[in-house]
């Protein structure tokens, strides 16, 4: 009967132990999955976040110039036309970039926007309308403060998504050192039951001698 009780300690002691390793197991798991998400939102926030913000100050840049050229009344047609076409020579390298980003639907709603109105201005400079490529200019730089506030509000996304998964890695971090602690107790427990009953000595009957 004692055996039998022994051995039942044993079973349930190596099922405790049992569960609480595959807790662990579960936990860095799901620490690991969150890693490669924060890693990807990281940099999601670096390729389609700060590198395109950059785009734009590039493309804000550039038609800045663009209206300022076409409103100048001191400068010639042929120089004006040159200097526009140069610039958005410009300017359509850097849309093979902008297109290579993630972008959402809004955003790439506002980037085929502001397509056509460079479409327009290209337009515009073959017929010398001047006043037209002044407000194509106007009507593509709002539609970048349009983008730049979509960047700031995806940016912002991304890094709460990130900080929410780093609270959560931190929350499993602290419950496996928890059971951890737990798993060394009933190790720690067995351990000394086990030398504390190897030390006690049963005495022997007295002798009928």
């Amino acid at each position: 009967m004692k055996e039998h009780k022994k051995y039942s300690n044993k079973t349930k002691a190596a099922f405790i132990l049992l569960i609480v390793m595959l807790i662990i197991l579960l936990g860095n798991f799901n620490t690991l999955q969150n890693s490669k998400k924060v890693n990807e939102n990281i940099n999601a926030i670096y390729k389609d976040r700060l590198v395109v913000a950059h785009y734009i100050f590039q493309y804000s840049k550039q038609l800045h110039f663009i209206k300022s050229e076409a409103e100048k009344l001191n400068l010639s047609d042929n120089i004006k036309k040159d200097e526009i076409v140069h610039t958005l020579n410009i300017i359509h390298n850097i849309d093979d970039l902008y297109a290579k980003t993630v972008l959402t639907n809004n955003e790439k709603q506002h980037f085929d926007i502001f397509l056509a109105s460079c479409k327009e201005i290209n337009k515009q400079v073959e017929n010398k309308n001047w006043y037209k490529i002044a407000k194509s200019s106007e009507f593509a730089l709002k539609t970048l403060e349009s983008l730049s506030e979509i960047q700031i509000k995806e940016g912002k996304a991304k890094l709460s998504s990130a900080n929410a998964m780093y609270n959560k890695n931190n929350s499993l971090g602290q419950l496996q050192i928890g059971l951890l602690i737990i798993l060394g107790g009933i190790t720690f427990y067995l351990l000394i039951v086990k030398k504390i009953k190897r030390k006690v000595k049963i005495p022997e009957p007295p002798s009928m001698n």
